[in-house]
């Protein structure tokens, strides 16, 4: 059987949403015949504007292109928020989509979403909510995790981030880290996208 490519796509300033982005792939990856592979999307902030902001220096990971994009059997795309939206930067990659609308490249590949947010009421929902439209414009189909992570999804004596939209965490003021179970939740998001986006593939 032919390998199901899944691709995590993300923007991280601070390193939240790179974090869940990792575990994520975890995820994936514990699916057999599942390859899953880390991408960022490119930074539109000057060197300077960065420094400024406090901003620790880029990891590693590949810098993707949209075209890179069709490539991929599915894709988890993870980004931080920005007054209850994604941040720019992301919303900067999927404007330079539009050579992949015109040919509906994505059309029937499944997509997830995971963030990060600085407050429990800082979008948590709508962050995800309102970034389904990128997702719907393209004809992709959008997998959230729902209640499939079970208890962890009805905690109420810890914060915890997230949401049946998918993972998230919250920054905070910038010092506070996923937790355990946050990052158990983005691992349950990468195994669980990654057996639909199998049993997609396997369809065809």
């Amino acid at each position: 059987m032919a390998t199901t490519k899944v691709y995590i796509v993300y923007y991280s300033m601070y390193g939240h949403v790179e974090k869940l982005a990792e575990e994520i792939k975890k995820g994936a990856a514990s699916v057999e015949g599942v390859e899953a592979k880390l991408w960022q999307v490119p930074e539109t902030l000057s060197e300077e504007v960065l420094g400024k902001m406090g901003a620790p220096p880029r990891s590693d990971v590949p810098i993707i292109t949209p075209n890179e994009l069709p490539e991929a059997d599915g894709l988890l795309l993870g980004f931080p928020t920005r007054f209850g939206m994604m941040a720019a930067q992301f919303k900067a990659f999927m404007d330079a989509t539009g050579g992949l609308w015109r040919t509906q490249a994505l059309a029937g590949k499944p997509a997830g979403i995971f963030y990060s947010t600085g407050s429990q009421g800082g979008g948590q929902e709508t962050t995800p909510l309102t970034s389904i439209t990128q997702l719907v414009h393209h004809g992709m189909i959008f997998v959230p995790i729902g209640y499939t992570f079970g208890a962890g999804m009805f905690e109420m004596e810890n914060v915890k981030g997230g949401s049946p939209y998918g993972a998230g965490t919250y920054a905070g003021d910038g010092s506070r880290q996923p937790t355990e179970l946050e990052l158990a939740q983005a691992f349950h998001q990468g195994k669980h996208f990654a057996v639909i986006a199998k049993k997609l593939k396997g369809s065809q």
